[in-house]
């Protein structure tokens, strides 16, 4: 098992779209695997297309389906890969409850066993790489999880280190502003993330607060949120609460100096800063 070797050969002797279709042809079929696929977020991380795939012969492609997808359709998978984790699912059918939107997808697909692994350049995810077996379930060794991680750091520098990279989706300046879409018994709705000032946990939901004064309460966990919204303008406050930073209109610390709370705009209450995050809270403020 040397994927990464042949994946340097395909980059530097081909283009880059090129080389990735062939490698991908390459190690599907050493893999004996039914489909390989690579799923590339936009900037921020609220949608993602399917970039690349290749499929065994009789095998049914999602390429041209999976397109500016909303990225909450794989929030539980999503949860790892921005940790850099890989992700080895054994069998489809036995995912978790809160990995129901990504079941049924995988379901649709005819997937029974997942891999997938993230690619990562200069420490920001950029996409994900994986593999689909839909003939039979297949339980995923860990040097197959490593040597597709090698192939997806080699994939990451030629696509986005290179001077002129292929750009991925959502990266032009006239693409609207995505939306990331709420989970409720009645359906779904989509907003844009400045409309979000704040998430809090109520056990198995989220209770999602916006700047127009409604909370809706997301069938998803606080965990899953957390992996949803992007670092750069969210931050845990507490085990149960992550504010959007950019409505932070007030720090509070009493004289006594136990508690410190957060005031968000529009809200009259403030929320509680627990000990362990006040000194990266002050940071992020710049106070």
């Amino acid at each position: 098992m040397d994927w990464a070797y042949q994946a340097s050969k395909r980059l530097l002797a081909n283009p880059v779209d090129e080389a990735i279709s062939m490698l991908f042809a390459d190690i599907g079929k050493a893999a004996d695997v039914d489909r390989v696929f690579m799923l590339e977020y936009d900037l921020h991380h609220l949608r993602f297309r399917n970039a690349y795939e290749w499929c065994r012969c009789g095998i049914q492609s999602f390429l041209k389906e999976l397109q500016d997808t909303p990225v909450t359709l794989i929030a539980w998978l999503h949860q790892s890969l921005v940790k850099g984790e890989a992700l080895m699912i054994h069998d489809v059918d036995n995912l978790p409850r809160v990995a129901r939107s990504l079941q049924i997808e995988m379901l649709r697909q005819n997937d029974k066993s997942v891999l997938c692994v993230p690619v990562l350049h200069d420490g920001s995810l950029r996409a994900c790489l994986g593999f689909d077996m839909t003939r039979h379930k297949r339980r995923w060794r860990l040097e197959e999880a490593n040597e597709l991680s090698r192939c997806a750091a080699l994939i990451a520098t030629a696509r986005y280190g290179c001077a002129v990279p292929g750009q991925p989706l959502a990266d032009a300046a006239a693409t609207p502003t995505p939306l990331i879409f709420l989970l409720r018994k009645s359906g779904a709705r989509g907003i844009g993330l400045d409309e979000i000032l704040g998430l809090r946990s109520a056990q198995n939901y989220t209770e999602v607060w916006l700047v127009d004064g409604s909370v809706v309460l997301d069938q998803r966990p606080l965990k899953i949120w957390a992996g949803l919204v992007p670092k750069a303008g969210f931050m845990r406050i507490h085990r149960t609460a992550i504010v959007n930073l950019q409505h932070v209109v007030e720090l509070d610390r009493p004289p006594s100096g136990v508690r410190w709370d957060v005031r968000l705009r529009t809200l009259s209450k403030p929320w509680s800063v627990s000990r362990a995050y006040q000194q990266e809270l002050r940071q992020r403020l710049g106070i």
